[in-house]
């Protein structure tokens, strides 16, 4: 009989078992009796969920309500919808950890279009093994959040409503095996991976070429986090292999409890061709200003820069490539501790006219975005 149950009414069985049993995310533990190996055999259960609902309104005004072409979360043009909803399972132990999330929403459809099947809807499902006892060393294995760049598909947990152009085209989600080990003072995070490949849970046909890639995160205090990240591998079949190396530089600094600044730099670059000898590179440079006049409160501004000659990332037809610099600024409201009210104003300007506004070829783009979100 268990044929007749869809995905989607196993997703919302789940969200209403989080509700049922995790209101707040309070955590359900269960304690075991303790063996000759291990006299800490604790283990917790938590679930969480969260939904994040949206409007977006484009100046330009597309007919098939798809706002921009390289834009992959809050890109519906006036239409209420969902951005991201899921429900989260963690697993915890002293020697094993693991996740599972589903979700729905317009990122999951655009971020996960070319995986088959249900892996559309897996926000994380991965497995971990701690490797010593004395040192916080970790093997974990499945589809995790991406090691590059400091934000993640979760609005709630991003100074700006939208994401930025480098965000939206580089990893979300990985999958593969990841080494992590974090330092006793807990002011270093190293890692290294083995990855399925750019953004893929699922391996095109005929690549079977390793990538993998290393983070490396300095916390010498609280209110300074310097990150490095980078991915190495090939990007195509292995009849047509060409290789990408990219790398992610950022650096998080709160000044005080009321203003906080993050810088970030990535840089890429990607074979011309097959066996080429040549590489064609990209970067993007961005800052963000963040500052809280009060507790429930917080306003943030961002300016960032695109620039992709030869359409590597993002193609284009144009002499320049994609060549476009982006200024935003936000405003949200916490309405509760669970509950966050965000309202966002942003244009894009390019040095070519690679939009459209009223059918129109046009070197700029507007568009607000509001979202009401809820952590539970």
């Amino acid at each position: 009989m268990f044929q007749h149950f869809s995905l989607k009414t196993v997703l919302l069985f789940a969200i209403l078992q989080c509700i049922c049993f995790s209101t707040s995310a309070q955590d359900i533990v269960f304690t075991s009796l303790p063996d000759s190996s291990d006299t800490n055999n604790t283990t917790s259960i938590r679930f969480s969920g969260y939904i994040d609902a949206y409007y977006s309104y484009d100046f330009a005004k597309p007919s098939n309500h798809q706002r921009l072409p390289f834009a992959y979360s809050y890109n519906r043009y006036n239409e209420f919808n969902l951005n991201l909803g899921y429900a989260k399972m963690e697993y915890t132990s002293q020697k094993v950890r693991s996740n599972i999330a589903l979700m729905a929403g317009t990122y999951s459809n655009d971020n996960l279009s070319s995986e088959p099947g249900v892996l559309k809807n897996v926000l994380e499902a991965n497995v971990g093994v701690r490797l010593s006892k004395k040192k916080n060393l970790w093997l974990d294995v499945g589809v995790m959040p991406s090691h590059i760049g400091f934000e993640s598909a979760i609005g709630k947990d991003c100074w700006n409503l939208t994401r930025s152009m480098v965000a939206d085209n580089t990893p979300y989600y990985e999958s593969g095996l990841r080494v992590s080990y974090i330092s006793p003072n807990e002011k270093w995070y190293m890692s290294a991976m083995w990855l399925n490949g750019w953004q893929r849970i699922s391996r095109l046909d005929g690549h079977n070429a390793i990538s993998g890639g290393h983070q490396i995160t300095f916390k010498p205090n609280k209110k300074l986090t310097l990150n490095s990240s980078s991915f190495i591998g090939v990007v195509s079949a292995e009849n047509v292999p060409e290789n990408r190396i990219y790398h992610n530089l950022y650096g998080i600094v709160e000044c005080s409890k009321r203003l906080a600044f993050t810088l970030g730099f990535d840089i890429g670059a990607q074979q011309h061709l097959p066996y080429s000898v040549k590489y064609d590179p990209w970067y993007s440079p961005l800052v963000i200003v963040r500052f809280k006049p009060t507790a429930k409160t917080a306003i943030a501004a961002r300016a960032e820069h695109f620039r992709d000659h030869y359409g590597v990332m993002i193609p284009s037809k144009f002499i320049h490539g994609f060549e476009t610099t982006g200024y935003s600024i936000n405003f949200d409201y916490q309405v509760q501790s669970n509950v966050l009210a965000r309202f966002e104003a942003r244009t894009l300007q390019s040095k070519d006219a690679i939009f459209l506004i009223n059918g129109d070829p046009a070197t700029g783009n507007y568009f607000i975005t509001s979202s009401l979100s809820i952590a539970f």
